[in-house]
């Protein structure tokens, strides 16, 4: 008897301070006003493979705020891999769905993004899996982020000249925010 009363009064309080829970959750959002932000930015970066030298290029992102803490995003734009000597560069689009979570004072973030990269210059016509974790720091018009960017399909050139695929990149991006 003493068993099914401590089991049900566990039971009772665990019900309590979950209901206590999500009506403040749901009280909190419904005074945080959700909507969507638009960014565009400027990508400047690093490939850490050969025969890439140096990676440019320009992207939009809408952005949802879910809560005041968490977003889900859309990113797309274009970027170029510059080669130097007779090869040649590689650009492509690419196309990344997210989610975003600040962590301190609502500003600096940790982020992921998941999607596609679709090479569209010179004769290379190959999609590839891009991920991209990121950290970054936004107020409400600016956004800095520095990201690792991870191309599973693109060529790559190892020390003995010998072309495989898994294209590495560090990135630096600036951009502009505002609320739709």
């Amino acid at each position: 008897m003493n068993t099914k009363i401590t089991l049900k009064s566990i039971f009772t309080i665990v019900a309590i301070v979950c209901a206590t829970s999500i009506v403040n959750a749901q009280e909190q959002t419904k005074n945080y006003d959700q909507g969507f932000r638009l960014g565009f930015g400027i990508n400047a970066g690093l490939p850490t493979n050969d025969p890439y030298d140096l990676n440019l290029g320009a992207d939009a992102r809408i952005q949802y705020d879910l809560t005041k803490r968490y977003s889900l995003t859309l990113t797309t734009g274009f970027s170029n891999m510059f080669v130097s000597g007779d090869d040649n560069d590689l650009g492509y689009i690419p196309a990344k769905v997210g989610f975003k979570a600040f962590i301190l004072k609502d500003q600096l973030y940790l982020m992921g993004e998941v999607g596609a990269a679709f090479a569209v210059t010179n004769g290379y016509d190959k999609t590839s899996l891009l991920l991209s974790p990121s950290i970054g720091y936004a107020t409400d018009k600016f956004d800095i982020s520095l990201r690792y960017e991870h191309f599973n399909d693109f060529p790559i050139e190892n020390s003995n000249n010998i072309i495989g695929e898994g294209l590495g990149l560090i990135a630096l991006r600036l951009a502009y925010g505002f609320k739709l």
